[in-house]
């Protein structure tokens, strides 16, 4: 290890407090590329961006993720942003270069034959809290409600007459969204039966303005909303890697497939930013095929037809 490297590593631990193994971590980066211009016989303190280019490349040719070369790449930025501050170079080669973009990761979606399956599948359940979880599912797919907005959900926020809820979303912000009709039957058949037996279980027993109640009839948590998602695939063996995420995507996915404008998702998911909302408009490439299929005109069987 070389004096301005471990002058460095010293800095970020004592300094800045960063943790044992993130320590270890810079190091393991930082060798590694001084490992790489040891082979190559270029002095790290004379490096450019020609030869940081011709690193990240030969990383990339040899498997080395996008995302790990990006932490990487950040590591030695700043390391070399402390050896410019410590006057050991005249200028960061590294803030003159790109790291790798991450590749895109678009949210995963049911298709409708899935949603109707599932809910077909938990409406057949027999055991105490199927209702619940019924109304769950329902108003998950119908409304795109995130998973603090459903756990927080108080029965004075909606209106079953307009089937409307009005949320209070990040930053406290309120949005009306609208919820379906079936899913006002659930919402319903849960609050006037199960509801009122699970608030007979609090301790002591009182009103209680949350919608949502866990088995012994406390406040819903996000945590336990996920392991409500995962029982329900358990105990209707429709597995499907249910998460309330996965339920706000398909909502969005599925309002986008039948035409609704972007501006109108962006409301009801409550996306401060239309940017946020445009990741829905990727379309896979199972919808691709189906679109093209049903769209375009055949000539092949329009020749077999003539």
């Amino acid at each position: 290890m070389n004096k301005p490297e471990r002058e460095y590593l010293d800095h970020i631990e004592k300094d800045r407090r960063y943790s044992k193994q993130t320590v270890e971590g810079y190091q393991k980066d930082i060798d590694h590329f001084l490992d790489y211009l040891d082979e190559k016989e270029i002095d790290f303190l004379k490096v450019n961006k020609k030869q940081i280019r011709g690193y990240m490349s030969e990383e990339l040719a040899r498997g080395y993720g996008k995302r790990s070369l990006q932490r990487r790449m950040s590591a030695l930025r700043q390391f070399y942003s402390y050896l410019k501050t410590k006057n050991y170079i005249l200028v960061n080669p590294f803030k003159m270069v790109t790291s790798p973009k991450k590749p895109v990761r678009y949210p995963s979606a049911l298709e409708y034959s899935q949603v109707e399956e599932l809910l077909k599948a938990n409406a057949q359940r027999t055991d105490e809290l199927a209702s619940r979880d019924q109304a769950i599912l329902e108003l998950l797919y119908a409304s795109g409600m995130r998973a603090s907005e459903l756990v927080s959900l108080k029965l004075r926020q909606i209106d079953y007459r307009s089937r409307t809820i009005q949320i209070i979303g990040k930053g406290n912000k309120e949005r009306i969204v609208p919820f379906s009709k079936s899913a006002s039957i659930a919402m319903q058949d849960y609050q006037k039966n199960l509801r009122q037996i699970l608030l007979k279980k609090r301790k002591p027993s009182s009103l209680f303005e949350a919608f949502f109640l866990n088995d012994k009839g406390g406040n819903l948590t996000v945590r336990g909303l996920e392991y409500i998602l995962s029982s329900i695939e358990d105990k209707t063996s429709v597995h499907l890697g249910l998460h309330p995420h996965k339920m706000r995507h398909t909502f969005a996915s599925h309002l986008l497939e039948e035409g609704a404008d972007l501006r109108v998702i962006q409301e009801l998911l409550g996306h401060e930013s239309i940017d946020t909302t445009t990741v829905y408009t990727h379309v896979s490439k199972k919808e691709i095929k189906r679109q093209y299929k049903d769209h375009f005109p055949d000539r092949g069987k329009k020749f077999e037809d003539d």
